[in-house]
């Protein structure tokens, strides 16, 4: 069985992710052949469009090889650095992709299924979407373009998300600009079937099936968002939280307080610089050089460790405090790879 299922329909492209056991979970090889398809239909005049969807089970993509990339880390690194390198620059294809994509966030869209849903035009949620970028709390930071998605959201949602690694719905991501159409999941198929018919008539058929989204919860916390984590140094969001005299200020506290110090630090650096980054290229750079470095490090090793394989959840992090991780630590984690090392687009 393939993990990924390549066809066209129509005058579109599909790429369906099938690995099913694993939540679609990306793998190099699917990164590759989903890279070979898209860079084929980028110059074949018969395809207008991609789709981009899952074929079966409960999540459209959970994120990306965990566990491999643990056992990389926890050797040379080198499978790991293979890739990252890979699916970042199926990430800044799709992100300048000349023709129309559409991603169906339906389900479980996390890490590196935020990476693959988020360049493109059309992101289509549901109401079994369940989004986040949950790498804190193993030691990872949200990478795939999280940096640049997260830092551009409306006021400091993309830092609460980044640091807690909370889960939105698919009335939120809408809300939030995460997700560009809300659809019924029951009325995904017929999208599909309509756009392959007529894939000039993306924005009708998905406006024509959208329906009016529920409520979208975390805005209620906006405000006490925006103020407590106002600040781009995690010691003063922690003070802030815990002078914050809320249910949510101390829930949020203790959320916080499960992660990876290190990974915090790491995330809130990555939002900031992201913020100004001159191009997607640029922030595609600079994640691959921190993933290169991160992985080689306990905390993510660790993690993996607590939370995927021996699932105790009981991470110990190295260091344990939010002192402990020095700007020099940080630093080297930032520090730019040599340039026959460094990242290049595809």
């Amino acid at each position: 069985m393939t993990d990924v299922l390549i066809s066209t329909e129509g005058q579109v492209g599909r790429v369906r992710l099938n690995r099913p056991k694993a939540i679609h979970a990306l793998n190099t090889a699917m990164c590759r052949d989903m890279l070979a398809a898209l860079d084929a239909w980028r110059s074949d005049l018969e395809i207008e469009a991609v789709l981009i969807d899952h074929a079966e089970g409960r999540g459209f993509c959970a994120g990306g090889d965990i566990r491999m990339i643990a056992e990389s880390g926890a050797g040379d690194g080198s499978a790991a650095r293979a890739f990252f390198h890979t699916e970042y620059r199926l990430n800044h294809l799709l992100f300048t992709y000349a023709k129309p994509v559409v991603a169906f966030m339906d389900g479980i869209t996390m890490g590196g299924g935020v990476g693959i849903s988020q360049p493109a035009k059309y992101r289509v949620a549901t109401e079994n979407t369940k989004f986040a970028m949950p790498e804190t709390g193993i030691g990872l930071f949200p990478d795939v373009g999280g940096g640049w998605y997260l830092s551009r959201l409306p006021g400091r949602i993309g830092q609460y998300l980044a640091l807690t690694g909370a889960r939105i719905d698919g009335a939120e991501c809408l809300a939030l600009g995460l997700a560009s159409h809300y659809l019924p999941a029951a009325a995904l198929e017929e999208a599909k079937s309509r756009i392959a018919a007529e894939p000039q008539q993306i924005e009708a058929v998905l406006r024509d099936l959208s329906v009016e989204q529920p409520e979208a919860k975390l805005l209620a916390h906006r405000e006490a968002i925006d103020r407590l984590f106002a600040s781009d140094t995690l010691e003063e969001v922690f003070a802030a939280l815990e002078a914050g005299g809320s249910d949510f200020a101390a829930a949020t506290l203790a959320t916080l307080k499960t992660k990876s110090p290190q990974a915090m630090k790491v995330s809130l650096k990555l939002l900031l610089d992201g913020r100004t980054m001159p191009t997607f290229e640029d922030e595609m750079r600079q994640e691959y050089a921190v993933g290169c470095h991160v992985v080689q490090r306990h905390d993510f090793i660790e993690g993996v460790r607590a939370v995927i394989v021996e699932k105790d959840n009981a991470p110990r992090w190295n260091p344990a405090t939010l002192e402990a991780v020095s700007d020099h630590v940080i630093d080297q984690i930032f520090a730019p790879l040599p340039p026959h090392e460094e990242w290049t687009p595809a």
